[in-house]
Order: structure tokens, then C-alpha cells, then sequence
């Protein structure tokens, strides 16, 4: 939209018709000759009676008919006496009513709200106003000013108006003037703004590039930035040597720098292997914490079941089976110890186990609880066991701080009620959220931890499932027998050559796995196309949609998922006259378009068909776009067990997802895969990727180009490499264990 189509509105504000505190979206009225005009918009701390210029244009909704869709609004102190009134009776300080703001008026007429922010003293002569309440008057007066300075403040550096309300509510009413004496604390908090933004207004205060306060803020952000590749630490000498290239200074200024932060603890080091480690406080506290608790779980047990021999006879008995020995192995662990890990592929029987663990259990009465990284792996949870199990987010009883930052309300003071945790897809979990669980997890309640150590670490930090293994500090079972009805798949044999470094079979065309040659990208593409459109399909009745899923090793490239989606999207939901769309950033979607979430969302709320809302949407969450609302300005989004609503702002953490990375569909299973076999880079072309793509699919796996790449993949087995701390804390000898 240009700048010349938008209108510009200035009045007194009458009413505030409602606000959500957490992003500060507002409705308000402003009179309009003999009506009032209602306005919509971020626009935190607008009180009735403040003097506001609008910039925006005018829509109609389809519930609340014409609104002004403000897109900036700035906001003066109401300077005349009957606005005065109108701003303090309104509530919009929290003490005042009409009757004490009639007399606060009739005292001071036009200079009320200066006296009340600066003289509070003189405030607190009036009868019935103590000292206290006039200060407090004072501070209120001062947030409500100081949010407006700071977006404008911050809206010269194109910094949002959401982001700025997170960035006072964190650092308070002084927050202008510590940004300028530091404006890296921008980058510091989960406030949406960059380091390069923060340098670009460190240079407009004259701050020098090898100032103190540049140096610990580059620091940091290397490692935070590093975080985000699954290390929870680095070591020292990696750390410096990129930090110095980062900030182009010389590595001994870094060094000296991170000496000073280790000091004053701003930093931590510790020894890993012999060598010195650099760990932020808050990774360095979650994983000695979560190895302290592993080893309290081992020293002190829970009571052993007894005759566990007879419940397992007769678990044989009533589901007509014999369990392997391992899988015998497996339930015993689990009965008569605090811990077990229970590992192995694709039809080996982690699920017969489970099933056994948790019937010979619940027939001893005890509370077993099961949970899952993921919406979509809690839900097949629940079906393959019979029970129910919740994602994490939701057994640990997640809420919100006032930074959006994500508080568990099961913790160590308010721990979960079990006697057994069962958490499936352990290689997906990181450590914030593993030592949350540790922090809710009872003394003597017994963990069963389950998963695929061949498939990839977690997206967010730490390497929990293969530190606990290598450790060797708890008992691990690993099933390794393909049973005989899983045996018949091609996906399972194929997916077990594949990680014991076997070439696939790759020319079966009467079972699951498929594989079709092409020779370049071209016509790799049209095939992915056609399988997707047509071809799959019409075999095996798949949806496009809601069946099969495109993964691919690479965003970038023809064959990445880039391009991959825009081809898919074309094909498979193409423009037309009836489809709502909307451009947000370089995307445009439309109605009927398959989406990923892909990043934490706290603050969307969504709606099940039994009546149960909750908040949240997260980071690999899959869904289709149902309506699009250019008059409210939303998206709703069915993510198959819940409907979402979407604010424009909030969509752009959305991509298509016709096809996806193969990290990104962790946690997922799809009825039919298809994944591009063509050259790209090492780094994302190794046998433990191929692995974890291959295992996505339940009935139907197609791999389209050249066998090459696929005895390439497979001879590649480099694992991606993590640095964590955990193993090392584990082993580590300080009388906890």
C-alpha cells in the first residue's frame, strides 16, 4: 500500500472499547461530527481523553461493520482541562475515579497531570491521598509516557510497536536512556530485534566498535546464535576465533573479553574432555541440574514390582504373544528400576513393550503419565497405547510470563502426580524443556525414556537421548529384531540397511518403498509434482493435502524446499477469483494452503471441537489454511485436532509446507513420502538424515533421482556434531551418586 492511500484521523479518544495487554491491540472511539468512529490497532497505554493522530485506512468487518485500521498512532497528553477530566475518569490510572479526578481538576486545572507525574508531593495534600497513592499516581503516569516515547523512539529504526511494549515491560521506564548507554540489551531478550539493528543504533550514539559493552553483547550473541544450531556450549578458543570475525576485532580483545565475563560470571566455563568450555548461565544450570536429578533418580528408586516374572506370563497369556527376550529384558528394567532408556527402529516392538510396562503397572496400581515433544507424536501416542498421552508443553502445565517467555507451572514445587513418566520421542526433546521435566518429576517416580537414537538430535539445544546413552550411567535396552509382520514392509528393511550402512534395495515395485530414476533436476521436479498431484493419489486415494508429505534434505537449490513449495503450490492450489490470499513478507498464501508454524508461538490461541481453547503453537506444527479475514485481518488455520487464529503479525512465522526439510518434520509421520535424491551439500547429505526422512513415512515412501546420492548418503555417516556438557556432568564425581 502507498503511503498516498493512507488517511490520517486526529481526535480525543472517548472510549476504550477493549485492549489485550499482552500485544497491546486496542479498540477505540473517537468522536466523529455526530457519531464516533471506531479504530482497531496496536496501540498500548491510549486512554480515554488522550489526543491521538491515527494513520491508517478504513476497512469493514464483517461482525463490527466500519472500523479505521490504525497502522500508526501517535499519541498526545490531553492538555485541556475537560480532556484532563475525561483521561483520569476513565480508569486510566488505576486509583482514580470520577470523583477524585473531578477534584484533582477543579485544583489544578490544565496543569493536573504535569503536577501529578512531578510533584506528587503536592498531590498527596489533598484530603483522602496519601503519599504512597500520589507517588504511585507518578509511576503510572510515567509508564504510560514512557511506552509512547519509546515507540517512537524505536520506530525510527523500524522497530514495532510490539516490540517495543516487550522491550519497556523488561527493562522498565529508564529504558530509553539504558538503550542508548547499551542498545545491545535489545538483542539480549526475545524482543524480534537483531544485533545488526542493535549495532546500527549503537552507531548512531557514537558507541565504538570496540567498546566493552559491543565486545560482551557479540559474545553472547555468537553463542545464543549457536544455541539455535543444538550447542549448548563452545569451546573457548571456537568461540573467540568466531566472535572476533563476527565483530571484526582482534580474537585477543575477545579473549580478554570473555576472561572478564567468566570472572564476573556473566559467563561460564567448565572443563569438558580436558578442554575449556563457554556456557551461558542458564544452558550451564539446566544441565548439571538435569544430570544432579539423573543421578538422584538412580540412587534412590522407586520400589520394585513384584513377581514381575507371573505379570509378564501373563501379559503373553490375554494378548496371544511371546515377547523377545530384549523386549522381556526391556519390561523387567523398567519394573525394578528408577530409569530405563528404551531404544531401536522401526518395527522392533517399542510399542509392545510400552504396552506391557504400562498394563503391568496400572494392574499395580500405580499412575503412569505419557507425553511427547510433539501435537502430532502425543496423538499417535494415544492410539498405538490405548492411553492417553499429552505433548510437554501441556503436561507441565505451560502459562506465560510478561515477556512471553514460557513458565511451567508443574515444577519442583508443584510436581506431577505419577508414579511412571513415559516420554516418547526422547531424541527430539532439548534441554530447557528436559530439565523442566526433571524439576516436575517426583522423587521416586520412575522415568521411562523412549526413542530412535539413529534419528537427529533435537532442533533446540542439547543432545539429551545420546549424552544419557553414552554415559552409561543408566540402563539402556535397544531392540534391534525386526519382527516378522514389520519385516514385510520395505520401508522397515530399507530403513535398518540403510543405518547399518547397507545400500537400500531400491528396485521392488510390488511393496512400500519405491524408487524412481531421473537424471536431472528438472525432471525430478515434474515427477515430485506428479506423484504429488496425481499419481499417488489416484493408487492409493492419498490427499494431497493432509497425506503426503515432500521432504527434502535443502531449503536452497530447485530440489529445496523453496522452490519444491512454490511449484506444489501452484499445482496443487493455484490463484483463483474464489481464494482469499494475503502477502505477508515475500510469502503469499492463500485459502486451502498447507503450513508450518516454525518457531514457539505462545500467544495464538486455538479452539478444539469439544469446546476445549488453549494457547500455543509450535515450532513444526502443520496445518491448513481455512479462511482468511482481510477485514479482521487474521488467518484461521486447521492444524487437523485444533483450529487457530492468526493475527498478520503472527503469520509470519508461518512457510509453506507442501514440502518441508527433513529437520523440520521431526516428530511427524506422513502416510506417503517423497523425497528428491539429487547432489548437495555434505553437510546435509549423511546417512543419519536419510534415515530419519525414510522413517517419516508409515505406508508409502518414494525416492525420485539418482541411486548415487543414496550410496552416498548411506557411506556418509557423519553425525552432525553437538558440543553439550551433559555426558561430562554425568560422569562427573560429586557425591551425588
Amino acid at each position: 500500500m502507498n503511503n498516498e492511500d493512507l488517511i490520517q484521523l486526529e481526535g480525543a479518544v472517548e472510549n476504550i472499547v477493549f485492549r489485550n495487554e499482552k500485544n497491546g491491540y486496542t479498540v477505540i472511539e473517537i468522536p466523529d461530527s455526530d457519531n464516533f468512529i471506531t479504530a482497531v490497532g496496536i496501540m498500548p497505554q491510549v486512554s480515554a481523553g488522550d489526543i491521538v493522530k491515527l494513520t491508517g485506512t478504513y476497512i469493514t468487518h464483517h461482525n463490527y461493520g466500519e472500523q479505521f485500521s490504525v497502522q500508526a498512532c501517535e499519541v498526545c497528553r490531553p492538555t485541556e482541562s475537560a480532556d484532563i477530566l475525561r483521561y483520569l475518569s476513565s480508569g486510566a490510572i488505576k486509583g482514580i475515579g470520577p470523583q477524585t479526578a473531578q477534584r484533582l481538576v477543579e485544583q489544578f486545572g490544565e496543569s493536573t497531570l504535569d503536577i501529578m507525574e512531578n510533584h506528587p508531593e503536592r498531590i498527596a495534600l489533598l484530603k483522602g491521598i496519601s503519599e504512597n497513592k500520589a507517588n504511585e499516581f507518578s509511576l503510572q503516569l510515567k509508564r504510560n509516557y514512557g511506552i509512547r516515547t519509546l515507540m517512537m523512539y524505536l520506530g525510527e529504526y523500524g522497530i514495532s510497536n510490539t516490540s517495543s511494549v516487550k522491550i519497556f515491560n523488561a527493562i522498565g521506564s529508564e529504558c530509553i536512556d539504558r538503550i542508548k548507554e547499551n542498545p545491545y540489551i535489545l538483542c539480549q531478550g526475545d524482543f524480534g530485534v537483531s544485533f545488526e539493528s542493535a549495532d546500527f543504533i549503537a552507531k548512531k550514539e557514537n558507541l565504538e566498535p570496540s567498546s566493552t559493552i559491543r565486545l560482551r553483547a557479540g559474545v553472547v550473541y555468537v553463542l545464543r546464535h549457536n544455541e539455535r544450531n543444538g550447542h549448548t556450549c563452545l569451546p573457548k578458543d571456537k568461540l573467540a576465533k568466531t566472535s572476533a570475525d563476527f565483530l571484526n576485532v582482534p580474537v585477543d580483545s575477545i579473549n580478554a573479553c570473555i576472561d572478564e565475563m567468566v570472572f564476573d560470571r556473566s559467563l561460564i566455563l567448565d572443563k569438558i574432555d580436558g578442554g575449556d568450555f563457554i556456557f551461558t548461565p542458564d544452558l550451564h544450570l539446566n544441565e548439571t541440574y538435569i544430570a544432579s536429578r539423573i543421578k538422584m533418580l538412580l540412587q534412590f528408586p522407586s520400589d520394585k514390582i513384584k513377581d514381575v516374572d507371573k505379570a509378564v506370563e501373563q501379559c503373553e497369556k490375554e494378548n496371544g504373544i511371546v515377547y523377545a527376550d530384549l523386549q522381556k529384558h526391556a519390561i523387567m528394567q523398567a519394573l525394578t528400576e528408577g530409569m530405563l532408556i528404551l531404544t531401536g527402529g522401526p518395527g522392533t516392538g517399542k510399542t509392545t513393550t510400552l504396552n506391557a510396562i504400562i498394563k503391568i503397572m496400572k494392574q499395580n496400581g500405580k499412575k503412569v503419565l505419557l507425553s511427547s515433544p510433539t501435537g502430532r507424536a502425543a496423538q499417535r501416542m494415544s492410539e498405538l497405547t490405548g492411553n492417553e498421552a499429552k505433548t510437554l508443553h501441556r503436561l507441565l502445565e505451560v502459562s506465560w510470563d510478561n515477556r512471553d517467555n514460557p513458565i511451567f507451572n508443574k515444577n519442583e514445587r508443584n510436581q506431577l502426580k505419577c508414579d511412571a513418566l513415559i516420554v516418547d520421542e526422547v531424541s527430539m526433546v532439548d534441554t530447557c524443556i528436559f530439565e523442566s521435566v526433571m524439576r516436575a518429576l517426583p522423587l521416586g517416580c520412575r522415568l521411562i525414556l523412549v526413542g530412535d537414537s539413529d534419528q537427529l538430535p533435537s532442533v533446540g539445544p542439547g543432545n539429551i537421548l545420546s549424552d544419557l546413552i553414552n554415559s552409561k550411567i543408566a540402563p539402556v535396552v535397544t531392540l534391534n529384531e525386526i519382527f516378522r509382520q514389520a519385516g514385510q514392509s520395505l520401508i522397515v528393511t530399507n530403513a535398518h540397511k540403510i543405518i547399518n550402512g547397507e545400500i537400500p534395495v531400491l528396485n521392488s515395485s510390488d511393496n512400500d518403498f519405491f524408487f524412481l530414476q531421473r537424471n536431472n533436476k528438472s525432471d525430478i521436479s515434474k515427477t515430485i509434482i506428479d506423484l504429488c498431484c496425481n499419481r499417488l493419489p489416484k493408487a492409493y486415494g492419498y490427499s494431497a493435502l493432509e497425506n503426503i508429505q515432500v521432504l527434502s534434505p535443502s531449503k536452497k537449490g530447485e530440489l529445496g524446499t523453496v522452490e519444491l513449495n512454490t511449484k506444489l503450490q501452484n499445482s496443487l492450489n493455484p490463484k483463483s477469483f474464489d481464494k482469499s490470499e494475503i502477502t505477508i513478507g515475500s510469502k503469499t498464501f492463500r485459502m486451502g494452503d498447507k503450513v508450518m508454524q516454525i518457531k514457539n508461538n505462545y500467544d495464538i490461541r486455538w479452539f478444539k471441537a469439544d469446546g476445549d481453547t488453549g494457547e500455543g503453537i509450535f515450532n513444526g506444527d502443520i496445518g491448513i489454511i481455512e479462511k482468511i479475514d482481510k477485514k479482521a485481518k487474521s488467518i484461521h488455520i486447521n492444524f487437523y485436532d485444533k483450529i487457530a487464529h492468526y493475527t498478520y503479525e503472527y503469520a509470519s512465522d508461518l512457510d509453506f509446507a507442501y514440502a518441508v526439510t527433513v529437520h523440520k518434520s521431526q516428530g511427524n509421520e506422513f502416510d506417503a513420502v517423497v523425497i528428491p535424491m539429487y547432489p548437495g551439500p555434505s553437510q546435509l547429505y549423511y546417512r543419519n538424515l536419510l534415515y530419519t526422512a525414510v522413517t517419516r513415512a508409515k505406508k508409502t515412501l518414494v525416492l525420485v533421482g539418482n541411486p548415487q546420492i543414496v550410496e552416498y548418503m548411506v557411506n556418509n555417516n557423519r553425525r552432525t556434531k553437538r558440543y553439550s556438557g551433559l555426558k561430562e556432568f554425568l560422569l562427573r564425581d560429586d557425591g551425588l551418586y
